[in-house]
């Protein structure tokens, strides 16, 4: 039996066919600049000593 439903495709071949940006270079520019005006100051921010933690220890799992 033939199934008659549209085949839906997988999130591999919707990005395979993916046509690329859609915003041009003068928008994507702009917005990279205030994406990083705005995000700037976190980078300065301590990272929470639970996350480090975290972090330490992925780096370790990852040298075994």
């Amino acid at each position: 039996m033939l199934d008659d439903a549209p085949r839906r495709s997988s999130p591999s071949e919707d990005y395979a066919n993916d046509p690329g940006p859609m915003l041009d270079a003068l928008t994507r520019e702009r917005l990279g600049r205030q994406l990083q005006m705005i995000y700037e100051p976190v980078i300065d921010e301590p990272i929470d000593s639970r996350l480090a933690e975290l972090m330490r220890q992925l780096e370790f799992d990852r040298r075994l």
